[in-house]
């Protein structure tokens, strides 16, 4: 019995140290600082695994949009190029295309106009992202966009103008529609004062009629001295062989052009309709950028004399070749022409210049005479003939054999091959030649046609269009120069 209550009594002991031992070991725990590490890793643990997450997807995400942008940079670039013949939008299409990147180019925009494109662009690629989700985001957006322009800065315009008798009097509809047209033409490139579009377009104005007066000043910078025969009118003879180029050979010793009226038919007592144009509002003005100076010689214009297109396009083309920047010095000492201008024509590889040609006309090259040279070879024989119609004269004083008087300088159909020999070499020099037909059909719009740089440079006007033709020229060379 005792022996029973001994071991009863142990057990009670060893049982209630057990308890004691375990409330001392949940107080001991819940005193113990020491768990709170754990879940302070575990969180940090989750937030680098987040921040890592977060370093991918944006590594990626980079990865992506510089591959992107760099597409498009190559693709606007070459679509840009002014040399590019397929359409931009069709270059950029390809190069995205080409680099596996076809679905996500979002956009193509174009800009062009003479002498300038410019491309722009904007793609898109939406990237689902790997560990960046577990805080809510499920994508990302790579976006690109980027344009490229190319354009020629410098621009020189020859503005060669048909003004010859057909074209009508000053006041008469036809005239009067060709000057609107034309002063609106130097307006929309110029602007309405002198240098306000500043000096990167200049204008040379080339009257043409049976002949170009090339004025007292140039025409005594060229090699005229053994050739000068009077002082009534400035215009030279051009050989043939000179036509085949665009430069004026000044080496060549120039002819003076006899200065007298021819009028087979009318008024064969008038002396004012001289083959060389007597007055100053038919001579050539050289590199001008003052719109005011040019309207006012528009204004002037009237109709005269016969029609020698190829001519007023030699000396268009001539006035944009580099021989010439002597002369246009020359003319500057002269205070003839722009001191902005000192450098021009520029050269024809001069890839920031653009040269264009803007060639009108009503009508078609036609016959022209000179006095035969035994009745034209000193000064009483030149004042006589200034005084006097040459038809009037051989009418009331010759009578007979009076063919032995003249004789046929010009053919009309040699004045359309040197007109197709200028034009050629023009556009082989790289000039953009526009040419207008001014109500003009059959021959004489096909020789204007085929002048043209291309089909979309020639343009047949009517009285209701050619101001609107001459302006829509004007707008694109405007917007040239704007987007510099």
């Amino acid at each position: 019995m005792a022996n029973g209550h001994v071991v009863m009594g142990l057990g009670s002991a060893e049982k209630r140290r057990s308890t004691r031992d375990a409330m001392q070991f949940i107080w001991r725990f819940s005193r113990d600082e020491s768990g709170i590490i754990t879940a302070q890793n575990i969180l940090m643990v989750m937030m680098f695994l987040m921040l890592g997450g977060l370093g991918v997807d944006m590594m990626r995400h980079e990865m992506v949009r510089t591959q992107l942008q760099s597409t498009l940079d190559r693709a606007v670039l070459a679509a840009a190029d002014l040399d590019q013949t397929l359409e931009p939008e069709a270059v950029v299409a390809d190069y995205f295309a080409k680099s596996g990147m076809g679905d996500y180019l979002s956009s193509v925009q174009t800009s062009e106009g003479l002498g300038f494109r410019n491309v722009y662009a904007e793609a898109e690629i939406e990237l689902k992202t790997t560990l960046m989700h577990l805080a809510g985001i499920k994508t990302l957006t790579a976006p690109a966009a980027g344009a490229a322009e190319e354009r020629i800065p410098n621009v020189e315009i020859s503005m060669v103008l048909d003004v010859s008798g057909s074209m009508g009097p000053a006041g008469s509809s036809k005239m009067e529609s060709m000057k609107n047209a034309a002063k609106t033409f130097v307006r929309t490139v110029l602007g309405d004062s002198y240098g306000e579009r500043g000096d990167d377009v200049s204008i040379s104005l080339i009257p043409y009629s049976e002949h170009v007066n090339i004025g007292k000043d140039l025409f005594e910078l060229l090699d005229t001295k053994k050739h000068h025969k009077h002082g009534f009118s400035y215009c030279v003879e051009i050989p043939d062989g000179h036509m085949e180029q665009t430069w004026l050979n000044q080496g060549h010793q120039f002819e003076q052009v006899q200065h007298y009226q021819w009028n087979y038919h009318g008024d064969r007592f008038d002396t004012s309709n001289t083959v060389c144009p007597r007055d100053s509002w038919a001579e050539v003005t050289t590199f001008s950028r003052d719109p005011e100076q040019l309207i006012n010689q528009i204004d002037q214009f009237t109709g005269r004399a016969g029609t020698s297109i190829f001519l007023g396009m030699k000396w268009g083309v001539a006035l944009l070749d580099p021989d010439s920047n002597n002369l246009v010095k020359g003319m500057i000492a002269k205070a003839q022409a722009d001191s902005a201008f000192a450098a021009r024509p520029a050269s024809f590889e001069d890839e920031n210049t653009l040269k264009i040609v803007i060639l009108m006309t009503d009508g078609e090259n036609q016959s022209s005479y000179r006095i035969a040279p035994w009745y034209y070879k000193n000064e009483s024989h030149y004042v006589h003939w200034n005084n006097n119609n040459f038809w009037g004269y051989l009418y009331t004083k010759v009578k007979k054999h009076y063919n032995n008087w003249y004789l046929k300088y010009y053919e009309p159909a040699t004045g359309d091959r040197l007109t197709a020999d200028t034009c050629n070499i023009a556009n082989e020099r790289g000039i953009q030649v526009y040419t207008i037909a001014f109500e003009v059909s059959g021959h004489g719009a096909d020789v204007m046609r085929d002048c043209a740089s291309s089909p979309s440079h020639f343009i047949e006007a009517n009285g209701d269009t050619i101001e609107d033709d001459f302006k829509s020229i004007g707008l694109q060379i405007n917007k040239l120069r704007l987007t510099q």
